[in-house]
């Protein structure tokens, strides 16, 4: 029904630490009928992408900084066997952040590092409802922190917290469904 980004770790500790949960998340968003968008690239995201596929999930959408399969294989070497469709974007990674988190109904990160960072940020500011899959490390357990010390802030769009990926999506979808309320026959 919506579009659900995974943002995380590529690479680092928090990949390892987060796998199994990532795989979970992936496969919360199949089982609620959600399509899947990530950045079509290794590590957390990507064991997402595998739960989700697992799990029966329909449509799972790569967003790639590259321009164009060869560059997203060789340059970046980034995978594409968990994706239905990759969209070549050639706006590196900077401008593939922001593609992915505004086309995305909400965001949920887990672990992560600097890159997960920036795209918490995208979400804050593009009002794009996020939340946070806890227990992987990373970022995604420093965030809390981050926005005490950024306030005041301006609370443009919802944050979540959980250590269930089930109950994260059942929080995000009711949050999307109550949003949309007059547009769910769109949706």
């Amino acid at each position: 029904m919506y579009q659900i980004c995974v943002s995380g770790a590529a690479r680092g500790e928090s990949v390892e630490e987060g796998k199994l949960l990532a795989q979970k998340l992936g496969a919360a968003i199949a089982v609620a009928g959600h399509s899947l968008l990530t950045g079509a690239t290794i590590g957390l995201p990507n064991y997402a992408a595998i739960g989700y596929k697992k799990a029966g999930g329909k449509m799972s959408v790569g967003i790639s900084p590259a321009a164009s399969k060869v560059e997203h294989v060789i340059k970046y070497r980034l995978p594409t066997e968990d994706y239905d469709t990759i969209l070549y974007t050639g706006l590196h990674y900077v401008g593939r952040d922001a593609l992915l988190i505004t086309s995305s109904d909400a965001v949920v990160s887990i672990g992560g590092r600097l890159g997960t960072l920036h795209e918490f940020t995208i979400a804050m500011e593009s009002e794009t409802p996020i939340g946070f899959l806890q227990g992987a490390g990373g970022i995604s357990e420093e965030i809390q922190t981050l926005m005490s010390l950024a306030s005041p802030i301006k609370k443009k769009s919802e944050v979540f917290f959980h250590e269930s990926a089930e109950a994260l999506i059942e929080e995000l979808t009711h949050y999307l469904d109550t949003e949309y309320s007059k547009y769910l026959d769109i949706y």
